[in-house]
């Protein structure tokens, strides 16, 4: 019996106006006929702090470890998750171009939320019509209008 008993699947998105400027992230999660739209904002952020975000709230709403496929359109967030944040740690959170980690402090969290389960990253194109992209796209954005409306 696998360890991971909950299959669930998450499409995030981040979302500025502005950059920097008032950022939202938007994150829909489902498991069998279970659905959850979760969504937030922050003042002054950029689009990248947004799609961290965005993944990180969906990962820890989780309240045990689950098999998941999470879904975005950020290459940033696929990427860095999966092939350079290996480095980064190797090397105390330094890039090869010698520079600290932009946005360390919310990488280490989702290296500590990616460790709680079993996932598969997936990208998929932003703002072409596929269904749970665009979800979590009007999500971010209403997370972005809850932010400028306390303006």
């Amino acid at each position: 019996m696998s360890y991971y008993k909950d299959k669930v699947t998450i499409y995030t998105d981040g979302a500025c106006k502005g950059n920097p400027g008032p950022g939202g992230w938007g994150a829909a999660l489902k498991t069998g006929p279970y659905k959850k739209k979760l969504y937030g904002g922050e003042l002054n952020t950029t689009n990248n702090r947004m799609e961290l975000l965005a993944a990180i709230k969906a990962l820890q709403f989780l309240i045990r470890p689950c098999e998941v496929n999470v879904y975005t359109d950020s290459q940033y967030v696929r990427k860095g998750i999966t092939e350079w944040i290996h480095g980064w740690k190797k090397k105390n959170w330094i890039t090869s171009s010698k520079k600290p980690v932009k946005n360390e402090d919310l990488w280490k969290v989702l290296d500590a939320e990616v460790g709680r389960h079993k996932l598969t990253w997936h990208w998929v194109k932003g703002h072409s019509g596929h269904p749970g992209n665009e979800l979590a796209d009007a999500l971010a954005n209403k997370g972005v209008d809850a932010i400028i409306r306390q303006l």
